[in-house]
């Protein structure tokens, strides 16, 4: 503290709080003299020039805008300025009015961190250059906490009416009754930074787009619901003289009976609201949507970056501060060229040996998370034959709370899907401790390492976590079934059979898994956000004046280094959901949108009311979620080409009516698409148990169908896949290619034609350091004539002219 003065900073020490009567608090003061000190030294860009350039970027019809808005008298607009990097010495070149509000609250305690970061704790500071820095403090217990105050009580301001950036922002911004107002992200800047403020934006910007996708995905729907009649396929299936009429073979070995089509009617209607036409158009659509969604966004941090003076900055600082725990457990020293001191380092075989027992723990751990998915499908194959075999006397039983018919499909499928849900969340609360644990053990050298280890690490968990059950159903299931005869089974073991799809297709099923998983994730993490903290409050408006603001925010939850981690990570993993698997779901946006809506003012009631005000560090961009944000675009591309393809049935259809229908319509798909299996060729393993078998089942019946394109019994070629087969798997392909090929043609041309930068943006820049340039310049220049009159009239010297000499020349003579 002896050293924080010297700096000059100004330390005011209260008394034991009132509440414990045992925690001190050392409040830390910044004078005009260390803020503008430091401002130098960070290269803070402040105002020197008002801007000059008009404004262009109002559209024709804004007004249409206009309820969305906040008043400006909320929003406190100010002029546009021209901004340069701070000179203390050349403090009258800059726009100073007031300088008690010249440098905004997040640029004071950025300054005040930085100085406590780097400040020693030793009377000697030479004595040992690594005890210095408020953060190893922290670690060893010398202090419990360091923390910027909010600038007044939100109960204060609720009482008295009284105007702060807080209560506005909590009035403005953090209420779910403003959820369609605008965000006022400039003041969320000046308040809590520019690295909040850019996730706030990117959040904001990613609902406004998820509103076109929401459109487009509820009006796909409505198509598959307006031509629910003309669903030929699903017609016959349901049709007593056709479904009621075709014996299907057993689902698996013993248990399961024969059973009729017609008995899966109800899930080859619902198949239809999400396989149909509108499926096609919309995976195409949001392969261009993701597309378009990146290009716009990386235009507005373009504009934000300018607006935020971030245009030149680089994260050197974060780069080079490196973290207390890497300085304490790296004892070996050597010299850093950039600084050249010495410093700790970690010796290379040291490394290598940590990030090879890294990546095994990282491998291990996946290989948990595919065990357990592979328990769930073991799971489904095992408790099919448990439901096959209670619902053996009536195939659908009605249920008239629930409403829908209930299949042993229906069944197993929800209540796997809800089992595999619970794992998704206990897994989730492991590998976050896990990744932590693995990343600590890498010892990054600087927090900018250390999160994005961290973001690689905990993403890849998520990602396996959360869509592998979807990837299996989508690309697994009923693909490798065999046939009657012949079955596959998982592991060669008898009695789990392959999961086979029922003629209604897998696309229904995924369905349901995607909307569990995707629904129960955004409602838990809901829950989580905003009903726990009220259930537990930090402390009661009772008794505030013998309370005081600093014990107050001392008592809220710290907002952490990590603070934005997860909540990037948790819209990334539903960026997920409504981009790989959309093609089976067009809901998902919607969704999607409706949370993100209650999301943004969560997040923004949990800044204002339940956490630390947290320490403001800039941030040009979303970091490295961009690149992860990249890559799911273009996996969402392939994953949706093979969705329509393999997991609907889009592609058998139309082959059929084009191909093997002389009229051009659906009538006779299902007994096309069916194929005849001889009942005594079954083996004594998979034949069906005598007491299984339906009452109307006799020996008259000599066949059932299955799910394939295979000969018929008798064929020289029986059981062998039919020409038909082979064409379908050729349409199936030849889709792939060339919805991959046109929807990333489309991405590369839109990519090319919106350039990253907006022109206004990019002329804004060049004229701001054309005018750097000239008027410091002329600044120096005025400042150098003052100083040569003076020189001159104290000298009695003449200074000589020069003509041909420049203007630098000149002066240097002169002096």
């Amino acid at each position: 503290e002896a050293n924080l003065e010297k700096v000059g900073l100004e330390l005011e020490t209260e008394d034991k709080s009132v509440k414990d009567g045992k925690t001190y608090f050392v409040k830390v003061h910044a004078p005009w003299e260390v803020l503008a000190t430091y401002a130098d030294v960070l290269k803070i860009k402040v105002p020197f020039k008002v801007n000059d350039i008009p404004d262009n970027s109002e559209m024709p019809m804004n007004w249409l805008s206009t309820p969305f808005r906040l008043p400006e008298h909320i929003m406190h607009p100010e002029p546009d300025f021209f901004t340069a990097p701070f000179n203390k010495s050349k403090s009258d070149f800059f726009l100073i009015d007031d300088k008690d509000t010249f440098f905004p609250p997040s640029t004071r305690n950025r300054i005040v961190y930085y100085i406590l970061s780097r400040c020693s704790y030793f009377r000697d500071e030479c004595a040992d250059k690594d005890k210095k820095g408020i953060k190893r403090l922290l670690n060893n217990g010398t202090y419990t906490a360091a923390f910027p105050l909010h600038d007044v009580s939100l109960f204060q301001s609720r009482d008295d009416k009284c105007e702060s950036e807080r209560y506005n922002l909590y009035k403005h911004w953090a209420r779910f009754l403003c959820f369609f107002k605008e965000q006022p992200l400039n003041l969320v800047r000046k308040y809590y930074g520019e690295k909040i403020g850019i996730y706030f934006a990117w959040l904001g910007f990613y609902t406004e787009m998820l509103l076109f996708a929401a459109v487009v995905g509820t009006i796909c729907f409505i198509y598959g619901f307006l031509t629910y009649d003309d669903n030929q396929w699903s017609k016959e299936i349901c049709s007593e003289k056709i479904g009621g009429n075709i014996v299907m073979c057993p689902l698996c070995d013993k248990k399961c009976s024969y059973w009729k089509l017609n008995t899966t009617c109800n899930s080859s209607w619902q198949s239809h609201l999400f396989d149909n036409v509108g499926t096609v158009f919309f995976a195409i659509f949001m392969g261009i949507w993701v597309t378009l969604f990146l290009e716009f966004w990386k235009r507005r941090q373009a504009r934000l970056e300018y607006e935020w003076d971030l245009v030149d900055f680089e994260e050197e600082q974060q780069q080079l501060q490196l973290r207390p725990e890497y300085e304490t457990k790296c004892t070996n020293r050597k010299m850093n060229r950039i600084t050249q001191e010495m410093e700790p380092y970690l010796p290379i075989t040291s490394k290598c040996a940590r990030t090879c027992l890294s990546g095994a723990t990282v491998l291990l751990w996946i290989s948990l998370i595919i065990a357990c998915i592979i328990g769930v499908i073991a799971y489904r194959l095992a408790v099919y034959a448990a439901f096959a075999s209670i619902m053996k006397d009536s195939p659908t039983t009605h249920l008239e709370v629930v409403g829908p018919y209930i299949t042993p499909q229906l069944a197993t499928s929800v209540t796997a899907s809800c089992i595999n849900f619970v794992i998704i969340m206990i897994l989730n609360l492991m590998y976050e401790r896990v990744a932590i644990w693995i990343t600590d053990m890498e010892i990054p050298k600087t927090h900018l390492e250390y999160e994005n280890k961290l973001t690689v690490k905990m993403f890849l968990f998520q990602f396996v976590n959360y869509y592998s059950s979807c990837f299996y159903v989508a690309f697994f299931k009923g693909k490798f079934v065999g046939y009657p005869g012949k079955y596959a089974y998982m592991f060669g073991w008898s009695t789990l059979r392959n999961e086979e799809c029922d003629p209604g297709g897998c696309l229904i099923e995924l369905t349901t898994q995607l909307v569990i998983v995707m629904t129960g994730k955004q409602v838990w993490g809901n829950i989580q956000e905003a009903l726990v903290p009220k259930m537990f409050p930090h402390f009661h408006h009772v008794g505030e004046s013998l309370y005081s603001r600093w014990e107050q925010d001392h008592d809220l939850q710290g907002f952490g280094q990590l603070g934005l981690f997860y909540e990037y990570l948790e819209m990334v993993i539903q960026f997920g959901f409504i981009t790989l698997f959309v093609a089976s779901f067009p809901l998902a946006p919607l969704l999607a949108l409706i949370n993100n809506i209650i999301e943004v003012r969560v997040d923004a009631w949990k800044l204002t009311t339940q956490f630390r005000r947290p320490v403001a560090a800039k941030a040009h961009s979303i970091g490295a979620w961009e690149e992860i944000l990249n890559g799911m675009a273009v996996l969402s591309v392939v994953t949706n080409a093979f969705i329509v393809a393999f997991t609907s049935d889009m592609i058998p259809r139309l082959v059929y009516m084009y191909a093997y229908q002389p009229e051009m319509n659906m009538k006779g798909y299902i007994n096309n698409s069916l194929s005849v299996f001889n009942i005594s060729d079954f083996l004594t393993d998979s034949r069906p148990d005598d007491d299984e078998n339906p009452a109307w089942f006799n020996s008259s019946i000599t066949t059932c169908r299955y799910r394939d394109y295979r000969y018929p019994p008798g064929h020289e070629k029986q059981y062998s896949h039919t020409m038909q087969f082979w064409h379908i798997l050729a349409a199936k392909l030849a889709f792939i290619i060339i919805m991959e090929h046109v929807v990333f043609v489309v991405k590369f041309l839109v990519a090319w034609l919106i350039p990253d930068v907006p022109s206004d943006v990019r002329a804004r820049v060049k004229r701001e350091r054309y005018l750097v340039q000239e008027y410091l310049h002329n600044y120096e220049v005025e400042k150098l004539k003052i100083q040569l009159s003076q020189n001159s009239n104290e000298c009695n010297c003449t200074p000589m002219i020069y003509p041909s000499l420049s203007k630098h020349e000149v002066l240097s003579e002169c002096l």
